[in-house]
């Protein structure tokens, strides 16, 4: 179990490099205590032996995700002012991180539909959203927009 935790913090580490890189949200235990406060559904994680899948989402307004993606504000901006309460429209898929040896098998796309099906029983959510990283990540935001009927806005 603890290999696993430690190999995805490590593809995190790898893929996102977040901490050499102000835009990106500064993910620590006070902004996961806030996801959770935002709804429920944000985080999502994937067992065997181990985290195999993680997913990150925000829900957020349709006007922040405007911001962020006209890179008027960074994603830690956009995050900072989402607030509990708010009415949301929009959702960010932050991120989904899957170990290599877990990839195509439907894990990532499944478990974020889900989340955000979760998500729309509590917020009229309008638009899917995404800062792709990779291309698999590209592909992944696609077919999840496609399937939930939601336009994908890329950045």
């Amino acid at each position: 179990m603890q290999e696993n935790f430690k190999r995805m913090l490590g593809l995190v580490d790898e893929i996102f490099d977040m901490r050499n890189d102000p835009r990106q949200l500064q993910v620590d235990e006070k902004v996961l205590a806030k996801l959770g406060k935002l709804h429920p559904a944000t985080l999502a994680e994937h067992n065997v032996n181990g985290p195999v899948v993680w997913i990150m989402l925000i829900p957020t307004t349709t006007e922040l995700m405007n911001k962020f993606l006209s890179d008027e504000i960074s994603e830690q901006e956009m995050f900072d002012r989402t607030n509990p309460g708010m009415k949301f429209d929009a959702v960010y898929l932050c991120s989904a991180s899957v170990l290599p040896e877990f990839r195509r098998k439907g894990l990532a796309k499944r478990m974020t539909i889900d989340a955000i099906r979760a998500i729309q029983k509590d917020h009229p959510i309008q638009a899917l959203f995404v800062w792709p990283f990779t291309e698999e990540g590209k592909i992944l935001a696609q077919k999840i927009a496609d399937e939930l009927s939601l336009p994908l806005r890329i950045k």
